[in-house]
């Protein structure tokens, strides 16, 4: 096992990190670093740092804090607000504090560099996250397929519309390996539709509010010639919905991806033809259980990827229990889950209809 690298939260206070969140069993204890739990893990801590607190991010660290309170990491966290400066100064100081390991989800993917090479100087295992960073350095990575989520959502699309129409596509953050790959995955099935148009595209940030005004405008200029959105994640699918619903469009096929709580509502109401579930519970606390195994020497798949489901009418029951009306039960069981996942690889396996363990 790796000696834990800060001896005391003084340690950390005295860097000066920004907004701090300290989460984990026996956080803000000053004797906990170094300690070992009952199944003999010693304490180890790890800096986080978030594109932004999106709803995929919210859940996801309700995942880390939960399987950190039971593994015996304390996590210090901390959200970039879409700011590449704000999450590059974030990591410097988390490699003055000298944490035992980092994880990011990175704001754009060709960021990073110079905390990457300050990180493997200082001797400190660096991961990237849900988004990817372009860089040979890293110490290992948890990664969605974002193309194969791309192309599904893609393709429930064009089964929805009989393969000829027009659709307007929301992008993610341009730049970020998430837009990029499942803008991929979506002109991969597009191309073989040559009967469907892309009326517009553009970025809305990931952002419900944001995909609300982008839509209205899209709405003014092409009207009825729409027949269908395409959404690089829920919350902007969202945001499309609440403006066709205001222009009285209530027939337009919309479909998603990340499969949080009032995306999985759209799937059940019908609003949204369907979504890829990326549980932020399961995924994030994947990452940081990866990062955790590395640091302690513990055997497991190097760099797991998470193969999103797809959710309908078929298994959206069961997805909404394990995001949302049963929640409390799952997070109990997720240590368990994610524990297995790593030892299996398939880390988005959480036992829903069409998945295999």
């Amino acid at each position: 096992m790796k000696k834990s690298r800060i001896t005391s939260i003084g340690a950390i206070a005295a860097t000066g990190l920004l907004a701090l969140s300290l989460t984990g069993c026996g956080a803000g204890d000053p004797n906990a670093a170094g300690s070992t739990d009952a199944s003999g893990k010693e304490r180890i801590t790890v800096g986080v740092s978030v594109y932004d607190m999106s709803s995929f991010v919210t859940e996801g660290k309700e995942g880390i804090d939960t399987y950190a309170a039971e593994n015996n990491i304390e996590i210090l966290w901390n959200s970039a607000n879409l700011d590449v400066n704000t999450q590059a100064s974030q990591i410097d100081q988390y490699v003055s504090a000298g944490v035992d390991a980092i994880v990011v989800i990175p704001v754009q993917a060709d960021s990073l560099q110079p905390q990457i090479a300050a990180a493997k100087a200082a001797d400190i295992p660096f991961f990237d996250v849900n988004a990817s960073l372009d860089s040979p350095d890293l110490t290992g990575s948890v990664q969605p397929d974002d193309v194969a989520a791309g192309e599904q959502e893609a393709q429930m699309m064009m089964d929805a519309i009989g393969g000829k129409g027009n659709v307007i596509i929301l992008q993610g953050p341009l730049g970020g390996s998430g837009e990029i790959n499942r803008g991929k995955g979506i002109d991969n099935v597009l191309a073989k539709y040559p009967d469907v148009k892309v009326l517009a595209k553009d970025t809305a940030n990931w952002k419900r509010d944001e995909a609300v005004n982008k839509v209205k405008n899209w709405i003014s200029a092409f009207g009825d010639d729409i027949t269908g959105v395409i959404a690089q994640n829920d919350d902007m699918g969202l945001g499309a919905l609440q403006a066709l619903k205001e222009a009285g469009k209530t027939d337009i096929p919309i479909v998603g991806i990340d499969g949080i709580a009032d995306g999985l509502a759209a799937v059940k109401s019908g609003e949204f033809i369907g979504t890829s579930l990326q549980n932020g519970t399961v995924e994030l606390s994947a990452g940081v259980a990866y990062a955790a195994a590395v640091v302690r020497g513990e055997d497991v798949k190097k760099n797991p990827v998470y193969l999103m489901p797809a959710i309908t009418a078929e298994n959206v029951d069961q997805a909404i229990e394990h995001v949302v009306t049963k929640r409390e039960d799952f997070l109990k069981g997720l240590t368990d889950l994610t524990n297995k996942n790593l030892v299996s690889g398939n880390i988005a396996f959480e036992g829903l209809t069409g998945q295999t363990e």
